[in-house]
């Protein structure tokens, strides 16, 4: 009889945890579900408001960009004046806050003695919180008008480079666009039935289509190797899509280029410089832009299995593993934005004198080196 209740006790506990977790599994899917369907619900009320705005933006961008050919001086100059003052006023409005919270109380406290908050608003309602943005903000407004001060020369280079951009902007009788193709076949990954799959519309729209048994159940090779697949697939996208962003850059950068060093505007530029850029970076320098995008893709595959390790490693009590990962995560994250940095001015290098990748990072990173407070 003891036996008999100690395993039941044990069944019904065990079904109760159970229960429990299916209970908890089911509410995280139906919040998650109340979330989708609010966002979704959103954006169909307000979609037209969505493309007002990106009509605006766009409008509001090419107005910049035809200002600039006309008022690049003027325009670079107000926009430095409007970040100095707009920094003086911050300075000003964080000391009228903090002399407004002398003498209240409660706002002595200092913010080591308060700790962390969700509720970011507690610390607004402090002095030494204003105090420090107040410093920030004269440390910054001192670094502008020093740069101001002794790199005024390299500023007036940067507005006669900004007008030749928009020069060729205006120059160049080419419309700059995307172009899409959409090559997948709609209905793949989809079930179908052998019996009419011959006599469907699926083998008119997608030719070469077949329709193939899958599997049972179970663990199959596709299960077990599901992870690799995943793995490859997040490799892949970042490779592509860092290629599609390299061709992007090149293409620019040869065009700019076949603008600034025309001796006769427009006479000794291209008919089409956009489309002949986009030529030459096919034609000549795929390799180089696959291979630097590769190296971007390895570091951000990394990143992807840090974060993964993280979120797995979140329930962990192991505090060095925590500050290891952290260090790892850090590291990696500079790594990207030098890799990003270097790799944009090493695709304009080859845009420029047509050498390979790795000729044209060390040439990029030794020009940047010897001009590093530029």
């Amino acid at each position: 009889i003891y036996t008999f209740i100690e395993n039941a006790h044990s069944f019904l506990l065990l079904f109760s945890l159970y229960a429990a977790f299916n209970y908890r599994k089911a509410n995280v899917l139906l919040e998650t579900r109340q979330v989708a369907m609010k966002i979704f619900e959103d954006y169909t009320v307000s979609w037209y408001w969505i493309i007002i705005g990106l009509v605006i933006s766009m409008v509001v961008s090419l107005v910049f960009i035809v200002l600039l050919r006309f008022l690049a001086g003027i325009m670079i100059w107000v926009m430095i004046v409007l970040v100095i003052l707009v920094l003086g006023y911050g300075i000003f409005h964080c000391y009228m806050e903090y002399a407004h919270l002398k003498g209240q109380t409660g706002s002595d406290v200092s913010l080591m003695e308060l700790g962390f908050q969700t509720d970011f608003r507690v610390y607004l309602h402090l002095k030494q919180t204003w105090l420090a943005f107040m410093i920030i903000l004269c440390i910054m407004e001192v670094i502008i008008i020093l740069l101001l001060i002794f790199l005024r020369k390299r500023i007036l280079i940067a507005i006669a480079l900004i007008k030749e951009a928009s020069s060729f902007l205006s120059t160049s009788n080419e419309a700059v666009y995307k172009v899409f193709n959409d090559t997948e076949c709609q209905y793949a990954g989809t079930t179908c039935k052998p019996e009419t799959f011959s006599t469907s519309n699926v083998t008119k729209l997608c030719p070469g289509a077949r329709c193939l048994f899958a599997f049972y159940g179970g663990e199959t090779a596709y299960h077990k190797y599901l992870i690799v697949f995943q793995i490859f697939n997040i490799f892949m996208f970042f490779w592509l899509a860092n290629f599609v962003i390299a061709l992007g850059q090149v293409t620019l950068a040869g065009a700019f280029a076949s603008y600034y060093w025309a001796f006769k505007k427009p006479d000794d530029m291209p008919a089409f410089p956009l489309f002949s850029s986009f030529g030459r970076a096919l034609r000549y320098h795929t390799g180089s832009l696959a291979f630097g995008s590769l190296i971007l893709a390895i570091v951000q595959v990394i990143r992807v299995i840090l974060e993964y390790l993280d979120h797995k490693l979140k329930a962990s009590e192991n505090m060095f593993a925590k500050f290891l990962l952290t260090c790892f995560k850090c590291c990696f994250w500079c790594l990207e934005k030098f890799i990003k940095f270097l790799n944009r001015n090493a695709y304009i290098m080859i845009a420029i004198y047509g050498t390979n990748f790795c000729t044209s990072a060390r040439n990029a990173f030794s020009l940047l080196m010897r001009n590093i407070i530029r």
